[in-house]
C-alpha cells in the first residue's frame, strides 16, 4: 500500500530513496496527535522546484524533531494574496486537521500560509484551537501557534506579507501601464494575421496568416455577415491558427479587437461584489488613447484605424438598437442570461461539442455556427430534456450521503436562497470582524514594534478592541452554524428547491452535481425511446446513500396516489 500523495512527491523531483529517508514513503499511521499535514506552495510556475524540495525537507526535519509523522503533503501553485482565488489543496489540508485526522499543520513560512492579513490567519488559528486543539507551525520562522503570545507574532507577519503583496501588485500594475503607453505590445496571443517577434515588443504581420486575415477584413468591409464568412472559409477548408473550424463568434471577436488594427487595447479590471480586484480584465472595444486623444499604436495591423472604425460601425449598425453602440464603445449590456437549463452542458453525440438553445429544441452548436462540414449535428426537444434533467438531479442528490461535498454546496445555495438577509448580514459581520482584527494588529505594531504609544493608552484601546472582536466572533459563529441537510433527503423539498431557483439557479444546481451530459443518437426518425434512457450523465460525486431506495419509493408512492 502506497501513500496517496506519492505521485505528487515524485512530480516534485524526489527519488524514492530520499522519500524513504524523509519518512514520506510508507503511509503514516497512529494517533492524530502524532500525525501532521505539510503544505507547500509556489505562486507561479517559474518558481523552481528546487526551492520547494528544500522547503519540504525543512518541514520533514521539524517533524522528526517533534516525533511526528507527516500524514499527507499538500502542494499547489496558487496565489495566497487574492481573496477570490480558491486554494483547494490548502483547504483540504485545513479540513484534514479540522476533521481530526492530524493535529499539526506545517508550513515553511507565514507568507506561504496566507497573504490575506491577520484576520484570515487569526480565524484559522482560532478554528484549529477551538475544534481540535490543533496548531500551526512555521518552520523557517520557528513559530508555533500553540505557544503563548505566538498568535500576535503570526498576525504581524501575516499583515506584513499582505502589505508586501499589495506593494508588488502596485509596482507591477504601474510598470505595465507605462509599458503600454509607450506603444509596446503587452504580450499574450496576437490576433489572427499578426505576431510579435521575440524581443521586438511590437506587432508584425505574419506571412502565413495575413492574406487570409486581410480577406476576412475585406469581407467585413463589404458588409458580409460573420456567419457567412465562417461558413465560406470552412467550406474552402480554411482553419484557425489552432486548426479549428471558423465560427461567427470568432470573426466578431477578431473584428472588435483594437490589436487587429495594430493598436494597444484598453482594458479594465473586474471587481467582485465587495470591491476586491479579481484576476479578470475586460478588454474594452476601444484602443488606449494618449494625452492628445490619439490611439496608441504598437506596430502593424491587418486593418488601418480608419478601416477598424468602419467595421465597428457596420457591426454595430447590424444590431439595429443601442446594444451595438454600447459594444462599439466597450459598454455593452453585459453577460447574456441563459434561457435553458441544459444549454452548453448537454453534449452532441457526434462531435462531443456543446448543444445550445435552438428555440424549442437543443441543437449542436458546431453544426449551427460552422456548418455541416464541422458536424452533421443532431437536435432534440428542449422541454423533455429539461424535465429529465430535473428528475436526474433529484434522483442523484438523493443517492448521495450527507457528507458529500456536492450536498454541502447545494445546501449552502439553498440556505442563501431561503434567507438572503441572513447571508448578507453574515458577510457584513465577517467584514467587520476582519477590520477589527486588522486594527488590533496595527495597535500592537504601534506599541510593541514602533513604540509610539504609552502603555495606558495601549491598554485602554486594546481592551476596547478585544471586546469588539469577541462580540463579532460570537455573532459570526452563530451565523455560521452547520447547515441543516434534512431537506436534501426529501424528494418533495428537493423539487421545491429546484422549482424556486429559476433557470440560472437550476443550471448552477445541476452543474454543481454533473460534469457533463451526453445524449445518444436516436435509433430512427421519430424514435420514442424514453429520454432518460438516452441521457448519459457524468456525475461529480458517485458515492451512494443506502437510504435512497426507501426515500425514493416513498416519493413515487406519494406522487402516484396524488
Amino acid at each position: 500500500m502506497e501513500r496517496h500523495d506519492l505521485p505528487n512527491l515524485r512530480a516534485l523531483g524526489f527519488k524514492d530513496s530520499e522519500l524513504k529517508e524523509l519518512g514520506l514513503w510508507a503511509p503514516a499511521t497512529g494517533d492524530p496527535a502524532d500525525l501532521a499535514e505539510a503544505y507547500v506552495r509556489r505562486s507561479k510556475k517559474k518558481d523552481t522546484l528546487t526551492a520547494l524540495r528544500g522547503h519540504l525537507r525543512d518541514l520533514c526535519r521539524r517533524a522528526r524533531e517533534e516525533g511526528k509523522q507527516i500524514r499527507h503533503v499538500w502542494f499547489e501553485q496558487r496565489s495566497a494574496s487574492k481573496v477570490h482565488v480558491r486554494r483547494e489543496e490548502f483547504d483540504s489540508a485545513c479540513d484534514a486537521v479540522l476533521r481530526g485526522l492530524s493535529k499539526t499543520l506545517y508550513v515553511w513560512r507565514t507568507d506561504r500560509l496566507s497573504r490575506r492579513g491577520m484576520g484570515a490567519v487569526d480565524r484559522l488559528i482560532d478554528d484549529f484551537e477551538r475544534k481540535q486543539r490543533a496548531r500551526i507551525v512555521s518552520t523557517s520562522e520557528g513559530l508555533d501557534s500553540s505557544q503563548p503570545g505566538m498568535r500576535i507574532v503570526f498576525g504581524i507577519l501575516a499583515d506584513r506579507a499582505r502589505e508586501e503583496a499589495k506593494s508588488i501588485t502596485d509596482r507591477t500594475q504601474s510598470s505595465s501601464d507605462e509599458f503600454k503607453r509607450e506603444g509596446n505590445w503587452h504580450g499574450g496571443i496576437a490576433p489572427f494575421g499578426l505576431h510579435s517577434p521575440k524581443g521586438s515588443k511590437k506587432l508584425k504581420r505574419l506571412e502565413s496568416e495575413y492574406p487570409l486575415a486581410r480577406r476576412i477584413a475585406d469581407y467585413l468591409l463589404a458588409s458580409k455577415v460573420p456567419e457567412w464568412i465562417a461558413h465560406k472559409l470552412n467550406s474552402e477548408g480554411k482553419r484557425t491558427r489552432k486548426g479549428k473550424m471558423w465560427r461567427a463568434q470568432t470573426i466578431i471577436h477578431l473584428a472588435h479587437s483594437p490589436s487587429w488594427a495594430g493598436l494597444v487595447p484598453n482594458r479594465e479590471r473586474v471587481f467582485d461584489a465587495d470591491g476586491n480586484p479579481l484576476d479578470k480584465w475586460i478588454k474594452r472595444a476601444e484602443p488606449l488613447m494618449d494625452s492628445k486623444g490619439n490611439p496608441v499604436s504598437c506596430g502593424e495591423g491587418v486593418v488601418t484605424y480608419a478601416e477598424w472604425l468602419k467595421i465597428q460601425r457596420k457591426l454595430s449598425g447590424r444590431t439595429g438598437n443601442e446594444r451595438g453602440k454600447g459594444r462599439a464603445k466597450g459598454t455593452g449590456r453585459g453577460v447574456r442570461q441563459h434561457k435553458t437549463v441544459a444549454g452548453w452542458i448537454l453534449r452532441c453525440p457526434r462531435c462531443g461539442g456543446p448543444m445550445s438553445n435552438g428555440g424549442t429544441n437543443y441543437r449542436c452548436e458546431a453544426r449551427a455556427t460552422q456548418g455541416p462540414t464541422a458536424c452533421q449535428g443532431t437536435t432534440t426537444a428542449r422541454a423533455r430534456v429539461d424535465d429529465a434533467v430535473a428528475m436526474m438531479w433529484i434522483g442523484h442528490i438523493m443517492s448521495l450521503p450527507p457528507e458529500s461535498s456536492t450536498i454541502r454546496e447545494i445546501a449552502r445555495r439553498w440556505l442563501a436562497y431561503q434567507s438572503p438577509a441572513k447571508e448578507a448580514h453574515k458577510q457584513q459581520v465577517t467584514a467587520r470582524y476582519d477590520s477589527a482584527i486588522e486594527r488590533q494588529a496595527k495597535l500592537r505594531k504601534e506599541f510593541f514594534v514602533f513604540g509610539r504609544m504609552d502603555e495606558s493608552t495601549f491598554e485602554e484601546l486594546r481592551h476596547q478592541q478585544d471586546e469588539l472582536v469577541a462580540e463579532l466572533k460570537a455573532e459570526m459563529d452563530a451565523l455560521s452554524e452547520e447547515a441543516d441537510l434534512t431537506p436534501l433527503m426529501d424528494p418533495f423539498a428537493l423539487a421545491a428547491i429546484w422549482t424556486a431557483e429559476g433557470i440560472e439557479g437550476r443550471r448552477e444546481l445541476f452543474k454543481a452535481a454533473c460534469k457533463r451530459l451526453t445524449i445518444s443518437l436516436p435509433s430512427k426518425p421519430g424514435d420514442r425511446t424514453p429520454i432518460l434512457d438516452r441521457l448519459q450523465p457524468e456525475w461529480r460525486d458517485d458515492n451512494t446513500n443506502p437510504a435512497i431506495d426507501a426515500y425514493w419509493d416513498a416519493w413515487l408512492d406519494a406522487k402516484t396516489s396524488a
